[in-house]
């Protein structure tokens, strides 16, 4: 009798043990892996299609957007901060005429160029942001230069093109903003809709050709060794916008977001439908407050919410363990990834 016993007992005991041991086993297959770094950009989404683009065209967009994520990557790689990758990538697409910030931003009804940008560190949950500048080179450092020297958020117009003189950053004359091709842009959005308001103004709003008007930002989102996410949105706004408009890229958790519990993220499309959505802030607080993944929080935000109440575009994300995502309802976006291993993908088109 006391040999069953012993027997019943020592199977019990091998049996739990081989239970915790799956148990355990499955616990650390259930864990995300974690990247040491990472980073992803996006240069504007919209209708963007193949069939409307050349080929040169093509190769200037993806190796523009190869080139600038390089520099994040790089800067990374070496061990710098997020804050720096995010920065000095933005840079690089402000300074190429192919996007809407910067160099190549968009004219407003009255000829103007005016950028609005913001950056934020998700490790302290500061952040900057400007509104309506029209003499800084690269907005973006004004940005940083709020967050990190000054008691504000957010500065606009003269005040903040003061407040970068007294910084040091680069002033230019308006005119370095021009581009042909945009000050054209305006020209056919201005003669279409007023052809279109002869008929029906709303339907002038609503035409495709003037509703992309809105679209181009770039922005970046990165992962550095330490732990630290961040992010940052430039652009010129929307072609032909009037009345000192401001849309989501300057404004924290519609434009842009990050915070190391949970992600970084950086919007792009109809500012006006990410302000009333708080985009960037949504999928963080989804991930945080539901235990979303990344993935599962931005298609709720930009496929469900954000489709449902009418806004068009995208974000892109990385989380605390460098997963990154690219999610528009758009036909397409111009982006790019880069992780660890130093693997590059660049993207135009929905897949």
């Amino acid at each position: 009798m006391k040999k069953i016993l012993y027997l019943c007992s020592f199977l019990l005991t091998f049996s739990s043990c081989i239970n915790t041991e799956t148990k355990v086993k499955t616990a650390s297959e259930s864990m995300p892996s974690k990247a040491e770094f990472a980073i992803i950009i996006h240069g504007g989404a919209g209708t963007i299609l193949k069939k409307n683009m050349t080929l040169e065209k093509e190769t200037a967009y993806k190796t523009k957007l190869g080139e600038a994520i390089r520099v994040g990557y790089t800067i990374l790689k070496n061990g710098g901060s997020s804050l720096d990758a995010v920065q000095k990538t933005i840079n690089l697409l402000e300074d190429s005429p192919l996007f809407n910030a910067g160099k190549g931003a968009v004219f407003t009804n009255a000829g103007t160029n005016e950028h609005d940008t913001s950056i934020m560190d998700g490790k302290t949950l500061n952040a900057g942001a400007s509104a309506g500048t029209t003499t800084v080179k690269n907005p973006i450092n004004l940005a940083r230069a709020v967050m990190e020297n000054s008691p504000h958020v957010m500065l606009s117009g003269k005040g903040a093109e003061t407040f970068a003189e007294e910084q040091g950053l680069q002033i230019v004359d308006p005119s370095y903003f021009y581009t042909e091709s945009r000050f054209n842009s305006l020209q056919r959005i201005k003669e279409k809709e007023s052809a279109k308001q002869k008929l029906d103004t709303k339907a002038a709003f609503y035409d495709p050709d003037i509703k992309d008007s809105k679209f181009g930002t770039v922005g970046c989102a990165a992962l550095d060794k330490n732990g630290n996410l961040a992010a940052g949105t430039s652009t010129g706004g929307m072609t032909n916008k009037r009345w000192g408009r401001i849309g989501d890229s300057p404004i924290i958790g519609a434009g842009t977001y990050a915070n190391n519990a949970t992600c970084a993220v950086s919007s792009t499309g109809w500012g006006e439908y990410f302000i009333r959505a708080m985009v960037a802030h949504d999928i963080s607080a989804l991930m945080d407050y539901k235990g979303l993944t990344l993935k599962e929080a931005a298609q709720e935000v930009i496929q469900k919410k954000l489709s449902e109440l009418g806004g068009d575009g995208g974000i892109i994300a990385v989380d605390k363990n460098g997963t990154m995502v690219a999610e528009f309802n758009t036909a397409g976006m111009y982006r790019a990834t880069m992780n660890d291993k130093g693997e590059l993908e660049v993207k135009i088109y929905k897949e």
